[in-house]
């Protein structure tokens, strides 16, 4: 939500940026154009007071895991909300939606975080045509404060260096948040994005072992990836389903089972050149992972 939030405020639009936490926006204060609103998403009721006057909705709201294993809480995250939005902008008048769907989204998908955006976005789709939308549908992202990269750095020194590594050759074009904000701040202006969906890669297709292997180097530790037969990583994430905070679950396994790689670029769609993994992530992975 950060890079987002600074890049629209800058850009001169004006923005409302609800949250039940009223610490993780105290970083949008200083900016004039930024009301920030402490309301729970979830309540109707505060979904229209939330959207009155506004000319668009744009949905960031997600979950990479949920409480137990039944699906529901992705439900709820995603598929739930995106109807709630949709009801609140056809009753306030909005006129446009932009979600923040994930690339892979399929109501068909082998996992709940897959099958749940990708039933949002049969709503969104489905919507009448008074409310224009763009479904931007990114792989995964990459950023100074990323889950990403630096949750492998956290691990590599931790483990000094040794991962065993479910689905290690899963394959991904990790994206640059910026890269990701421009992409929603070019779906604000004109009609070329009108009910378009815009599917978001970087330059480079890595596999999930040369994502830590490029992590290690970053940081100085030469990693040593054990890839798991897939017997053993379902195991191995069946177990982690019931560690706090999940590091990894069941439904991680699942997503991993189809490659997230771009079949056509959406960033050259909307214009926008794609900034490489290897000009970005040394810069923060060695500043925030330094021996």
């Amino acid at each position: 939500m950060s890079a987002r939030s600074w890049r629209l405020a800058t850009a001169g639009h004006r923005l409302r940026v609800p949250s039940r936490h009223w610490s993780r926006t105290q970083h949008l204060a200083p900016l004039p154009t930024v009301e920030r609103l402490r309301l729970d998403v979830h309540q109707p009721a505060a979904l229209r007071q939330l959207l009155q006057g506004c000319d668009v909705a744009i949905n960031l709201v997600g979950i990479l895991n949920e409480r137990g294993r039944s699906g529901e809480g992705f439900t709820h995250a995603h598929t739930a909300l995106t109807e709630k939005i949709i009801d609140a902008c056809l009753t306030e008048g909005v006129t446009k939606l932009v979600q923040m769907s994930a690339l892979g989204a399929d109501p068909s998908g082998p996992s709940h975080y897959l099958r749940s955006k990708g039933r949002a976005e049969a709503l969104i789709r489905a919507a009448p045509a008074t409310l224009d939308w763009s479904l931007l549908r990114p792989s995964v992202i990459f950023g100074a404060r990323d889950s990403l990269l630096n949750r492998f750095a956290q691990l590599l020194r931790l483990s000094h260096g040794w991962m065993p590594l479910a689905r290690a050759e899963a394959r991904f074009a990790p994206i640059w948040v910026t890269d990701v904000a421009e992409a929603f701040e070019r779906c604000l202006q004109g009609s070329a994005t009108r009910r378009q969906s815009f599917d978001l890669c970087g330059p480079r297709v890595m596999t999930l072992r040369e994502l830590v292997e490029f992590t290690g180097e970053q940081i100085g530790i030469r990693s040593k990836v054990l890839p798991l037969p897939d017997s053993v990583g379902r195991a191995q994430a069946a177990i982690m389903d019931f560690v706090p905070g999940k590091p990894f679950s069941t439904d991680n396994f699942n997503s991993l089972t189809v490659d997230n790689v771009c079949q056509e670029s959406g960033l050259a769609r909307l214009g926008i050149t794609a900034t490489a993994l290897e000009t970005i992530a040394p810069t923060y992975l060695r500043r925030a992972h330094a021996p």
